[in-house]
């Protein structure tokens, strides 16, 4: 782990020589902690020196990786390593000692992606095979390279209770998901797809910590009650002795990358993120994780998901911002969901015309600092001078599918020809897109909010909120997070004879993803024009002066022809989604080749751009 912030500490169990182990905790408010170590069955206890900062350490021989371990705070509270890197026992069990250096690695030739390369596949691990296993989810490799997905991102993997939740209730934060298969099983995962070229991003949360197993307060200040969050007291980024909680978290983000060769974090919910440093948390932690990317020679992401519209998190340094790689853009999400199902409850109520699809298509951001009736404000700023691979888009995802009352996805709430037009919509515009598993071909199981908590009242405070949560929508009699049946009902179904609606779906993504690949190049536009009337949307790309790509979107409930907007060009169709390859019913007796065309109801056309010889 690179330990080079503010001093040279290495936290948690650090090898040291062949069988010894350096134990080193930050616990700065006791005045005893004590190192509890189960040796061949017997607890054995070995005092810790504390220095002028609060850091306790031991040094012990004969210490073997398998060993567990806890520590004992002024003689009286028994605790796992907040810099645990394995808890076989769950949250609340001991801490287990791991060797980094003991699995082997293979990818000596991967030095990652670029942003503007990835097509993003999120999966949740637990949900993703039937046996909801790192180990398991490598053999799904082979059918991602099929669809042409490059990078797997995967939903977070730090230690929570149980056995049965989304991730974003973690506690130990150096700890991978005992029942995912812990640390060798995700490198395994990691090293597989890299030996496959597909990179790997991994879903992160400094914003706040899981409720249950969370003993970070018996060991120091790691949160400040000056900020509120929706879960409960902020994380500690400035207030007195936050140096010391900005270098576990940071130093969190190093270890990823360096144990574990990840190429991209996505950090979870920054908005939920407070600090008013001179150096903001975000920008000190990619400013780290680049200088380790650059010792390394690799390329690595950082991408923050935000509901802010702010373009400081990815302006550089230089225009007054933190440097990210990217961010999420929800108003896409938003924009292309609320004009396909006509739902306008929620912060649906700010979308619903084909106008913001085109506004986001341009620029971005919907709300780009005009007025937001959910909000009752202004909301955002503009991005529209940003390369676009910058924001990372998506018409499905955990938060969009999960966050409703009973998990239902976009193929359960829209008709087919609607599905597919998401399809185009995500995939051809100028953004890094992602898929949520199983939307490339129509995933019918719901992915619904699930968890596995031991503690009976905040099993009842989960319920009741959620309860809350889904009262400005008007859904009601939701599926118990608590139940087993929640979890295994959100599990892919994966079935080998897929019918024909899902391998046409399937088709048009892989489609879609190769002609991305073959004719995106420059994420400009050369033009876009809307017609409100006629519900119809066109895009040009730049791109070769003699071919260039167009692209056509309609969502009028009827077939059209239309004159081409594309200007006196000859407009030469390479893809429609009436194609009887997609599931389409198009009889036509030739392809769009002239200055009219032809665009099916709900569907899209797009073709090659070229000057008339």
């Amino acid at each position: 782990m690179n330990n080079s912030l503010c001093s040279n500490i290495s936290l948690g169990a650090t090898k040291q020589g062949q069988d010894g182990y350096f134990f080193q905790v930050w616990a700065p408010f006791c005045s005893k902690v004590e190192l509890k170590l189960f040796v061949s069955g017997e607890a054995v206890l070995k005092p810790m020196e504390k220095d002028a900062e609060g850091y306790f350490s031991a040094k012990v021989s004969k210490v073997f990786p398998g060993t567990r371990y806890r520590y004992v705070l002024d003689g009286q509270k028994e605790r796992p390593d907040p810099v645990s890197r394995f808890q076989p026992e769950g949250v609340h069990g001991p801490s287990c000692v791991v060797d980094p250096e003991e699995y082997k690695w293979k990818d000596c030739h991967w030095k990652g992606m670029a942003l503007r390369e990835m097509i993003f596949y999120e999966t949740h691990i637990g949900t993703f095979t039937p046996e909801g296993t790192f180990e398991s989810a490598i053999k799904k490799i082979p059918y991602l390279k099929r669809l042409g997905i490059n990078c797997l991102e995967i939903m977070p993997v730090a230690q929570f209770p149980g056995t049965r939740n989304w991730g974003y209730d973690g506690a130990g934060l150096y700890a991978v998901q005992n029942s995912y298969g812990g640390p060798t099983g995700l490198k395994k995962l990691i090293d597989a797809c890299h030996s496959h070229d597909l990179a790997v991003c991994l879903d992160v949360i400094y914003n706040h910590f899981g409720p249950e197993g969370n003993y970070l307060h018996d060991y120091g200040p790691y949160f400040t009650k000056k900020y509120c969050t929706p879960w409960g007291s902020a994380i500690n980024f400035d207030d007195q002795y936050s140096d010391h909680v900005r270098r576990f978290l940071i130093n969190n983000a190093l270890y990823w990358i360096d144990e574990y060769h990840v190429d991209a974090l996505r950090l979870d919910a920054i908005h939920g993120i407070f600090d008013f440093s001179a150096k903001h948390i975000l920008q000190e932690l990619n400013e780290s994780v680049q200088d380790l990317a650059q010792k390394q020679n690799r390329q690595v992401q950082v991408i923050a998901e935000s509901d802010l519209n702010d373009s400081r998190i990815i302006r550089s340094l230089s225009q007054g911002g933190y440097g990210l790689s990217g961010q999420w853009s929800d108003d896409f999400h938003h924009a292309v969901h609320a004009c396909l199902t006509g739902e306008r409850n929620g912060y649906y109520e700010d979308f619903g015309s084909v106008k913001d699809i085109v506004k986001v298509i341009c620029d971005g951001f919907v709300y780009d600092g005009k007025y937001s009736l959910h909000r009752k404000r202004r909301h955002g700023n503009s991005v529209k001078d940003l390369p676009a691979e910058k924001l990372v888009v998506c018409t499905q995802n955990h938060d969009q599918v999960g966050n409703r009352a009973f998990g239902d996805r976009l193929s359960t709430i829209v008709s087919f020809d609607k599905e597919k037009l998401a399809a185009v919509l995500l995939m051809l515009s100028p953004y890094t897109p992602l898929l949520f598993m199983g939307q490339e071909y129509a995933e019918r199981a719901p992915f619904q909010y699930f968890i596995d908590h031991g503690d009976a009242d905040l099993i009842h405070a989960v319920q009741e909120g959620r309860k809350r949560e889904f009262a400005a929508f008007g859904w009601k009699d939701i599926p118990d997070p608590k139940a087993e049946k929640t979890f295994f009902d959100s599990k892919l179904t994966w079935n080998p004879k897929m019918v024909n609606y899902q391998r046409q779906l399937w088709r048009l993504y892989k489609d879609l993803i190769n002609l991305r690949k073959a004719k995106i190049m420059d994420r400009r536009f050369q033009n876009v024009c809307c017609n409100s009337q006629d519900q119809w949307l066109a895009f040009e790309y730049n791109g070769r002066k003699s071919s260039r790509l167009g692209v056509i979107v309609s969502f009028l409930e009827k077939e059209q022809h239309i004159l081409s907007p594309f200007g006196r060009k000859r407009f030469c169709e390479i893809f429609n989604t009436a194609s009887m390859r997609y599931g389409g019913k198009s009889k036509r007796k030739a392809k769009n080749d002239s200055n009219k065309i032809w665009i099916p109801a709900y569907g899209a056309v797009a073709g090659e751009i070229k000057r008339y010889s």
